[in-house]
């Protein structure tokens, strides 16, 4: 889902924290994501494929929010850097994100996730699947606690999940890396497959 990233990423930095100008010479393709923890979930399913994003010159920088994307583009597209461009968004930020790609003649490199990323994350893994991955972190209890409330009545253990995920500060990021790590290689969710390819080298 799109919102805040943390300080260091927020606006249109040019690089990720602590790259010099150099490292960004370098670099022949960014993915612009939402935040960090889109950046762990695409880092750690590059990594489960043995690839290495800063060896191919591959930087995932997190814009801090999808109306950061006009600014994105402006430095890493055409008129900028003149960089390969990929990325994720929500499908609600789609309309958006289609209108500044075709403004800054970008074509495609952009994948939409049907909700967002844990959505898309906790269908592939499976609510089993989702809930191992919770009581391996420790956090069984807090998922029974969640369960109980009254907002949560009504609602599909898929929505409980995904509740549960943006329930806590850190929960995301932490989760990204773990339920792609928990994925069948057969069953990574479109977007993420989407944007690694759009990336790989030729």
């Amino acid at each position: 889902m799109w919102g805040p990233a943390p300080p260091p990423e927020s606006g249109p930095t040019p690089a990720a924290p602590g790259a010099t100008l150099g490292a960004v010479e370098r670099w022949r393709a960014v993915v612009l994501v939402e935040g960090a923890s889109d950046r762990a979930a695409l880092e750690a399913l590059a990594a489960r494929r043995g690839r290495d994003l800063d060896a191919e010159g591959v930087r995932v920088v997190a814009m801090g929010g999808a109306t950061n994307v006009r600014a994105h583009l402006a430095r890493y597209g055409p008129g900028g850097r003149d960089l390969v461009v990929a990325g994720l968004c929500d499908a609600r930020e789609a309309p958006h994100v289609t209108r500044a790609l075709a403004d800054a003649g970008v074509g495609g490199g952009f994948h939409v996730c049907v909700d967002d990323l844990e959505d898309e994350l906790i269908r592939a893994v499976g609510v089993a699947g989702v809930e191992r991955v919770i009581a391996a972190e420790g956090e069984a209890r807090s998922l029974r606690i969640l369960r109980r409330e009254p907002a949560q009545r009504g609602r599909s253990p898929h929505e409980v999940l995904w509740r549960f995920m943006g329930s806590r500060s850190g929960r995301k990021l932490r989760y990204a890396r773990r339920l792609v790590e928990a994925l069948d290689p057969a069953r990574v969710p479109a977007p993420l497959d989407g944007v690694l390819t759009a990336v790989a080298l030729p």
